[in-house]
């Protein structure tokens, strides 16, 4: 073998190695900045907003079957008083870090920029004395962007900061407009990110503003990683009331429970028992898929009903399921129905306990996320 031959298996030797040192570093840079970027930041102000659902097809069914590895719980005892339990459940148990900055802030003390590091990406805008209307075009413009966008100012000679709304006078010193990484609509794309920079950069350049964009390979990242946790906890739960044989159950019977339980018919003809805030503990719809009404319900039957709570969106989940559990035995006994799982299985103490199990596991999991079930937190990102 001549020295030429060496030297040219040497030189290739040396570069695969350097190929596979590089994107060993690279893999491991990744995964270190998918870990952190689920770690809740120190300071983490969360202002509340609407935000506009991920793919039905991701989101699961809890299965019966005994949970991978079994956690320790309360045992359910079917005395548990539904309404009661709903109630106690009204009120977020943990928020993120940071969700109440604003509200716990010291008296006169600079309040924190309204931005969850979490959750949203970033474009930081300043100039002089900059109006509320200035931002009108680019304000309607990102509407368009498929992912929700929050405005935030902090006035001309205030330390608190306020939603930007582009129709009401205002001048600010600082504007803040934040893009939410991931809903149920899945993660956010890169298109996304840049056309919001892009945007509020060609607004700057116009009126001479100082614009900054968060780092887009990073956000991006971290939408990724949050979108993924997402999909492993959004879990629909349903219990059916069904008929015995070829039977029907009294549908008039049905919405007189409800009403004594508290629950309120929406405009779509589904019952809702509602916490505090208004949102959702529980669902209650007709398994025919017929929406309820009040008017003319006097003798109407139907195959049954269905009860059904989502997952990630309530606060203290185990109680909820607990009263939902409760109630849907209470229906059962009442028409002379059945309680029953999806696939028509009659629901014994056993099946509920291991629902309980797989539910105290994805409470466990959101916690040490930083997303507590119910909070706003994970109000906007199961949305």
């Amino acid at each position: 073998m001549s020295d030429l031959l060496v030297l040219l298996v040497l030189i290739g030797v040396v570069l695969v190695g350097g190929v596979m040192l590089y994107n060993w570093q690279v893999e491991r840079r990744f995964r270190k900045q998918a870990d952190a970027a689920f770690q809740p930041p120190a300071a983490d102000p969360l202002a509340s907003a609407d935000a506009p659902p991920r793919d039905a097809a991701a989101r699961i069914e809890p299965a019966l079957q005994a949970p991978a590895s079994e956690v320790a719980h309360d045992t359910y005892t079917g005395d548990a008083e539904p309404r009661m339990a709903a109630d106690a459940a009204s009120e977020p148990s943990a928020r993120p870090a940071g969700e109440t900055a604003q509200a716990d802030a010291p008296r006169g003390a600079p309040v924190p920029a309204p931005y969850d590091e979490l959750i949203e990406y970033r474009v930081r805008i300043s100039g002089d004395a900059l109006p509320s209307a200035l931002f009108a075009d680019v304000f309607s413009q990102v509407r368009a962007l498929g992912k929700p966008v929050r405005w935030s100012g902090l006035p001309v000679g205030a330390a608190a900061w306020e939603p930007l709304q582009p129709w009401r006078e205002g001048r600010y010193q600082q504007v803040l407009v934040t893009l939410q990484l991931a809903d149920r609509n899945g993660a956010a794309q890169a298109e996304q990110l840049a056309a919001l920079c892009s945007l509020l950069q060609a607004l700057s350049e116009s009126h001479g503003l100082r614009v900054v964009c968060d780092e887009a390979d990073e956000a991006l990242e971290r939408a990724q990683a949050i979108d993924r946790f997402c999909v492993d906890v959004d879990v629909l739960i349903g219990l059916n009331v069904v008929a015995r044989g070829e039977g029907t159950i009294d549908l008039a019977r049905i919405v007189r429970e409800a009403e004594d339980r508290g629950m309120v018919l929406g405009a779509d003809g589904v019952f809702q028992l509602l916490d505090s805030r208004g949102e959702p503990l529980y669902v209650l719809c007709n398994h025919d898929a017929e929406p309820f009404v009040i008017e003319g319900i006097e003798g109407q039957v139907s195959q049954g009903v269905t009860l059904q709570f989502d997952v990630p969106r309530v606060p203290d989940g185990l109680k909820v399921f607990d009263s939902m559990v409760a109630f849907g035995r209470k229906l059962a006994n009442d028409v002379g129905g059945l309680l029953v799982d999806d696939n028509l299985r009659p629901l014994t103490d056993s099946g509920i306990e291991k629902i309980r199990g797989q539910l105290t596991q994805i409470y466990e999991r959101m916690e040490a996320r930083g997303v507590p079930s119910g909070s706003r937190r994970a109000l906007r990102l199961f949305s």
